[in-house]
């Protein structure tokens, strides 16, 4: 499966991350979360409620989004189901990042009700 390419800047808490598809957008994107979501695979040791600021470059876009929220969950090395190590990162309750939701779950359409297709978030 597709998965965002994560880039480790060293400074605790912040992330650079590129989802280059449509199908790693989709598998890593949580919209069950409020305000929405996205799984990050990283070996960065972060706990449950941390702050995390992510600079996020979606597909094309040369724009880089920065993203604030917390981890919301963790999911570690050897998980269950061969899962990829990494965090779920819940965003943050801001204008700029409803509109970022807004254009992610334009960009994913009707993918994003498919229950068929297996992503990093459930």
């Amino acid at each position: 499966m597709a998965q965002p390419e994560v880039v480790q800047i060293p400074r605790p808490g912040v992330l650079a991350v590129t989802i280059r598809n449509k199908p790693s957008l989709y598998a890593s994107y949580f919209p069950l979360l409020r305000n929405g979501g996205l799984f990050v695979p990283t070996n960065k040791s972060l706990k449950l409620g941390e702050p995390i600021l992510m600079l996020l470059t979606l597909l094309d876009d040369p724009n880089k989004y920065p993203v604030t929220g917390k981890v919301a969950w963790v999911t570690p090395a050897n998980a269950h189901g061969n899962r990829p190590q990494g965090l779920g990162i819940q965003f943050a309750d801001s204008e700029g990042l409803k509109e970022l939701r807004k254009r992610i779950e334009a960009i994913l359409g009707g993918a994003l009700h498919s229950s068929s297709k297996p992503t990093h978030t459930l």
